[in-house]
């Protein structure tokens, strides 16, 4: 609702649970609801697979369309709220886990929502990110309605959160989490509202990132599904290679089930597989229950060198071809909606901050320190109105900055490139240092509201 800036069907937003359906938004020219069973049979969306969950699931899956620029470049499907407490016990019907297990396969983006007030991860939560497994590469979580609280608490629920979290996401990274308040209404306390713009900000330019790589992101999954197939299939053919051609195959294969882990590590051993590359063991072994092991084929050496030879070329030139349809197509961005807010104007993020201060200012906005700045400036033996490089080195490495910054500021600075600084820009030197010192970043270019009053008919 925040990104689109508009209600879309079926949409509701309440403190209490609400949302008990997958909903798929997406982009339509009438605005309207699709009902689940009509959506799997639809050959133009991309959700024919979910038949095999059953009715259960497909009367809690609709299709909310509506036409908005946001919806243009993705799509987004809103899951149902976590149950927790009293309600897990209370069946969905579905294979919840297994649905969301799906949609991760598919889509670009997981991202998990927190809300300040209720960090608890329930068991169905906790079942949930476990589902998510070998996905992690996609997850964020939003920690939201951060301005409901003061920003020790704040703190606080934010080191709680990630220690619940790094319990349950196993992985050496820490997960990335946006704290805000993602709703268009005034802060309640907006102590830290620049650390909420920023968030925002780092938050919408991971999602306009996605249409851009949404090719490379296919083919990674490609690959991904092409080892686990490979692996795959030298696991059923060590399995059909035990099995007896007539007496004794229901105790083999429950032997077999039982020892599918040694299985696993001779694989492992004479093919030089990664064990990552392998399906979870337990899941493995309830699925094979249900199996009739006579009817495994046999290793088909010949399709696995194909699968190999496309994993070493055909992917190569895949990638190559990928990447110079991307350079030659304009640059795919998310527009519209919230995105849309922050782009121009005075409220975009950082304006009048930093390198940016003074912006509108009719005055040189360096002028306001000059006079301090002009005390050291004739204390460092200027000749004919300009100090050398060396002189004014001196006083720069006074701010403790780094030589490569420093060098950054001195190419700025020194406006007319004669190797020395006059008084205003020496005076412009120790304002980028200020910026910097401030943290902010500094500029590539010099802005024009920077230029000295005295240097503007140089560069006009």
């Amino acid at each position: 609702r925040y990104l689109l800036e508009q209600d879309f069907p079926g949409m509701r937003i309440g403190p209490e649970p609400t949302t008990d359906s997958f909903i798929a938004v997406m982009q339509g020219d009438v605005e309207g609801i699709v009902p689940g069973n009509a959506l799997v049979v639809d050959p133009k969306k991309p959700f024919r697979k979910l038949n095999a969950f059953g009715n259960a699931f497909l009367n809690r899956f609709v299709c909310a369309q509506l036409p908005n620029p946001v919806l243009e470049s993705i799509s987004v499907i809103d899951t149902p709220g976590i149950l927790s407490g009293e309600k897990q016990r209370i069946s969905r019907g579905y294979d919840f886990a297994a649905v969301l297990e799906w949609f991760a396969e598919r889509v670009d983006r997981i991202i998990l929502l927190f809300d300040a007030h209720k960090l608890d991860i329930s068991d169905e939560f906790s079942e949930v990110i476990k589902a998510l497994k070998n996905h992690e590469d996609k997850m964020r979580v939003v920690l939201n309605k951060a301005d409901q609280i003061e920003t020790q608490q704040l703190m606080r629920v934010y080191g709680a959160l990630m220690w619940s979290l790094g319990k349950i996401v196993n992985t050496p990274e820490v997960i990335r989490v946006y704290i805000g308040s993602f709703w268009s209404h005034p802060l309640l306390i907006p102590d830290n509202r620049k650390l909420f713009e920023a968030e925002e900000q780092d938050l919408f330019r991971d999602i306009q990132s996605l249409p851009r790589n949404a090719a490379l992101r296919k083919l990674n999954d490609l690959i991904k599904r092409a080892r686990l197939a490979k692996v795959h299939a030298y696991i059923i053919s060590s399995l059909k290679k035990e099995m007896p051609s007539v007496f004794g195959k229901d105790n083999k294969k429950k032997e077999l089930v039982n020892n599918l882990g040694e299985i696993y590590a001779r694989i492992e051993r004479e093919h030089q597989i990664s064990p990552g590359d392998f399906p979870n063991l337990r899941k493995m072994q309830d699925q094979l229950q249900a199996q009739d092991f006579s009817k495994f084929q046999p290793l088909k050496s010949k399709l696995l060198e194909t699968v190999e030879d496309m994993l070493a070329n055909d992917i190569a030139q895949l990638m190559v071809l990928v990447r110079q349809e991307e350079s030659q197509r304009p640059t795919q961005m998310v527009k519209g909606g919230a995105f849309e807010g922050t782009l121009h104007g005075p409220f975009g993020h950082g304006y009048g901050e930093g390198a940016g201060e003074g912006i509108d200012d009719a005055e040189w906005v360096v002028a306001r320190d000059k006079p301090m700045y002009d005390e050291i400036f004739y204390t460092l033996s200027p000749v004919d109105g300009k100090i050398t490089g060396a002189n004014a080195k001196k006083e720069m490495v006074r701010s403790k900055l780094p030589n490569t910054v420093l060098g950054k500021i001195w190419k700025l600075a020194d406006i007319d490139k004669d190797g020395m600084l006059d008084d205003e820009e020496f005076a412009l030197a120790n304002h980028l240092i200020k910026v910097k010192l401030e943290g902010h970043e500094l500029p590539n270019e010099l802005p024009s509201h920077l230029l000295p009053p005295s240097k503007r008919k140089i560069t006009e």
